[in-house]
């Protein structure tokens, strides 16, 4: 009796969309303007503190800082491992050789959130000598310190990817995910601080760019470290589900 052959697994699919990612020039170009991105943003960070004298901070604030523009970057190579095969209908034959559908969505939510994370750590090392350059004295750095911002930079980014990933299954056109990627990461969070207000504030203190900041900067308040983790996983979370329920219900 014949046995039929079980395929790769997840490692398979895993290691399918590592190719893919690799294969094409936008998850290269998504790196180099997070280089860019971030060099330039943290030398401007150091350089204003420096200038108006601001309070002599931790050097590892200004890579955290420059999450809000480095996200973007993440986020649009996370969309492309998506968006970029329903765009060339290359999707059919990807869930034709992993049928098992949230396989697929799993395995490249690994991939980029992988890459996401370790490019957010060396980011995270460049910003900081960057900063420091800049900073001029106006800065103290403690290994530990820079170290654990440093790392969770890497893991909001990552979760970053992850989240974008979910939304692009969902949504599925380049153009819905960056509005709605756009309006999460920055529009809403800008708009609801602007406005300010407790009621306001603490909306903004639930969304995904304002908890990453608060668990990389260390804060204790409105909550602590971990929890702050927590609402960026619960963001990634929800999207990750609505990109499942939207690609096993739809037609690829």
């Amino acid at each position: 009796m014949a046995v039929a052959p079980e395929g790769g697994g997840l490692p398979g699919a895993v290691a399918a969309e590592w190719t893919k990612l690799w294969t094409v020039r936008a998850a290269y170009l998504c790196l180099v303007a997070g280089v860019a991105l971030m060099g330039v943003f943290t030398f401007y960070y150091g350089s204003i503190a420096r200038i108006n004298g601001h309070p002599v901070q931790p050097v590892g604030n200004a890579p955290v800082a420059a999450a809000v523009l480095v996200q973007f970057a993440v986020g649009v190579l996370a969309m492309t491992s998506v968006t970029a095969e329903y765009a060339t209908t290359s999707v059919r034959a990807t869930l034709l050789w992993v049928p098992v559908r949230h396989r697929v969505q799993l395995a490249k939510a690994l991939v980029t959130g992988a890459v996401a994370f370790l490019a957010g750590v060396l980011l995270g090392v460049l910003g900081t000598v960057v900063a420091w350059v800049s900073f001029e004295g106006r800065a103290t750095f403690d290994g530990a310190t820079v170290g654990g911002q440093v790392l969770l930079l890497g893991v909001y980014l990552g979760l970053v990817a992850v989240l974008t990933v979910g939304m692009s299954f969902a949504l599925r056109a380049p153009a819905g995910v960056l509005t709605v990627l756009f309006l999460l990461l920055y529009g809403v969070p800008t708009l609801l601080e602007g406005l300010g207000g407790e009621v306001l504030l603490t909306v903004n203190d639930h969304l995904p760019l304002a908890a990453g900041t608060h668990s990389m900067l260390g804060d204790e308040a409105p909550y602590p470290r971990p929890v702050g983790l927590l609402i960026v996983t619960g963001w990634a979370a929800v999207a990750h589900l609505a990109g499942r329920e939207v690609l096993r219900r739809r037609d690829a």
